[in-house]
């Protein structure tokens, strides 16, 4: 697995696709692998004329693990979320936002075409923002703003994503572990089966397992606060995607995304949840690749 040398930390990727068409870069969520972009996914994406190209975030899947940062504690970060306290994190969504654009600059990409999701698209959010320059569009799939006063998530969505997760030598207890949160957080539109789920879980368990770092970035999360003064001064041409059924970030927090964004364009699907199933692969390919092909037309 080639990687990227950025921020005093390691970055795995992969790509698909000519190295001369324009490049789409692919930003995961919370504790999820670069796999979850599915093979099918990205080679999709590649048959529409893009390099595509996909990467683990830090403390998680190939790239590099902080393990010298102090164990997290979730409670008191939620504590201190409620009460408006800051929240002490051992990295910030900015820190992967310039893990981000520092592995565009090991790769030579200029420009790319922005996709993230969940917390992905919070950190693709920040990029867009901040690295006008760098971003030809962006794509935000089931993120929010962080605006406060959105509707929380289904407690039991909640419930199934703060489980505490099995011990990592246990791989059967580990697949549960992921079949009962994506069970509870997955696409009832677009159900997968459970053996086709196990054996998904399986080979990312199989791949890297590390519930540490979920919950160091899952602390980010909480202490990144409201995006709604950045999200203004996005000018790349914006597409949101949201499930209209999506549990954990419920739809009006997509909604108020594309709604402080310049121009931006939504898009909601019925049926769609909090994950990417496989039959949701050739609805976001077309809505994606229309948009950047759309920009790339424009320019």
């Amino acid at each position: 697995m080639p990687v990227v040398s950025t921020n005093q930390i390691e970055l795995a990727y992969d790509e698909v696709g000519d190295q001369g068409a324009p490049a789409i870069l692919l930003v995961m969520g919370l504790g999820t692998q670069m796999t979850a972009w599915s093979e099918e996914f990205c080679r999709s994406l590649a048959g529409r004329g893009f390099r595509v190209l996909r990467f683990d975030n830090r403390d998680v899947g190939l790239s590099s693990k902080i393990e010298t940062a102090k164990p997290v504690a979730i409670a008191a970060a939620f504590a201190s979320l409620m009460t408006g306290k800051p929240v002490e994190a051992p990295y910030t969504l900015d820190d992967m936002a310039a893990d981000t654009v520092g592995l565009m600059d090991g790769l030579g990409l200029r420009q790319v075409h922005l996709v993230g999701a969940s917390m992905g698209g919070m950190i693709a959010q920040i990029i867009a923002a901040k690295h006008a320059d760098r971003v030809s569009s962006l794509t935000s799939i089931m993120s929010s703003s962080g605006a406060p006063g959105l509707p929380q998530a289904k407690p039991e969505a909640i419930s199934a994503l703060l489980a505490p997760r099995p011990a990592s030598e246990d791989r059967e207890q580990a697949i549960d572990h992921g079949v009962k949160v994506y069970r509870v957080i997955g696409s009832p539109g677009f159900p997968t089966s459970d053996a086709d789920l196990r054996v998904r879980i399986g080979r990312a368990v199989d791949r890297s397992y590390y519930p540490a770092g979920v919950g160091r970035q899952f602390v980010a999360v909480l202490a990144g606060g409201s995006r709604v003064e950045l999200l203004k001064r996005i000018v790349a041409p914006t597409l949101v995607i949201h499930g209209a059924d999506d549990p954990l970030v419920p739809v009006e927090a997509g909604i108020d995304t594309a709604r402080h964004i310049p121009d931006a364009a939504l898009k909601v699907i019925p049926g769609m949840g909090h994950d990417l199933a496989a039959g949701l692969v050739p609805i976001l390919v077309d809505a994606i690749a229309a948009h950047c092909q759309a920009v790339a037309h424009v320019r």
